[in-house]
């Protein structure tokens, strides 16, 4: 009789990966459809204007954005967030034309609220779109600090103003991304003042200086006329500054929290992850989403199968929500 041969430790992983099947069965890692948000740049043109920098995708015209909300929705994508593109005539020091019910994104967050449509809407709230400076508030002259800079508290003000424009002409959440300090308590405060408490925060509460959002601001029109937002974004070199600002959030009423960009920064998603019980958002940023495409178009890449790759390690890392350019194709690739 023969003595049973110990198994070797070695092969038994691989008894797990020996079949598409068996690898489908195991997997412990999946990406709901119902949490992919996808952006829109919405722009007062006559047709789509595509952005030479991130391939397809385009500016939108208002009816185009308000048809591609009713398709994809019928497919089963459910979340979008309108980003508005203003001309300069448009622009001013206080990006007061955020709130104005004739811009392009509250034109849309309208009339998808006109016609019932069950989605979720999120309306990006920040002014470097709207401003003629291409800052992220009002700005004051401080002569320590070499300008003008920032100036927080009348940017407060200001965005409460605006959130509560955005929950009356239809956003279900209103997502704050220029890192001013105090801004959920300031937009809470408004919105319930306003008449819409049910209308809830997502906060860009972890938003680093980051070099990969120079698509972005090719698509939205919203490149700065001086200087940089490094005095207000985070600096990618400091591992711990998130606690902070994720604490400071969740005390003022944030309903989710948002860390961008994503995948340069997945230790940090992890650690937002293990350190709240609120919803966790990523943003796969324009440069994320443009270099794939662009090692794609050489040929060094495969777009599908690394767009797959990024946005599971997204989900790994402990994303609830991600806000991806790719929600279109995913809709696809993961049904």
């Amino acid at each position: 009789m023969t003595e049973p041969t110990n198994p070797s430790p070695i092969h038994r992983p691989r008894r797990l990966r020996r079949s598409p099947a068996i690898r489908q069965a195991v997997q412990d890692t999946l990406i709901p459809v119902g949490g992919l948000v996808y952006p829109l740049f919405v722009a007062d043109l006559g047709q789509p204007k595509p952005v030479a920098s991130m391939p397809g995708v385009s500016q939108l015209p208002v009816d185009t954005a308000i048809q591609t909300i009713k398709d994809l929705s019928r497919d089963g994508l459910k979340q979008f967030i309108l980003f508005g593109v203003t001309p300069g005539s448009k622009k001013d020091a206080q990006g007061s034309y955020a709130a104005d019910p004739d811009a392009p994104a509250n034109r849309v967050l309208q009339a998808v609220r006109d016609a019932g449509l069950d989605v979720v809407m999120h309306a990006d709230l920040c002014f470097c779109e709207y401003t003629d400076h291409g800052h992220c508030g009002v700005l004051h002259d401080d002569a320590k600090q070499g300008g003008a800079v920032v100036d927080n508290d009348a940017t407060l003000i200001n965005l409460g103003k605006t959130a509560a424009a955005q929950a009356s002409f239809g956003a279900d959440v209103i997502a704050p991304s220029g890192m001013i300090d105090g801004m959920v308590g300031a937009i809470r405060g408004a919105l319930d003042n306003a008449g819409h408490p049910k209308a809830a925060i997502l906060s860009y509460a972890i938003k680093y200086a980051s070099s990969f959002y120079g698509p972005f601001r090719d698509a939205g029109e919203g490149g700065m006329a001086f200087g940089d937002r490094r005095g207000y974004q985070m600096d990618f070199r400091r591992s711990r500054e998130w606690r902070t600002e994720l604490r400071a959030d969740l005390e003022q009423g944030a309903d989710m929290v948002m860390v961008k960009p994503a995948m340069a920064y997945l230790d940090i998603i992890r650690g937002v992850r293990d350190n709240c019980e609120v919803p966790v958002a990523a943003y796969h940023v324009s440069g994320e989403y443009a270099m794939l495409h662009a090692a794609a178009e050489k040929g060094w890449l495969d777009l599908k199968e690394t767009a797959l790759e990024s946005t599971y390690a997204i989900r790994r890392a402990g994303a609830d929500l991600i806000v991806t350019y790719f929600a279109p194709q995913l809709l696809k690739w993961l049904s």
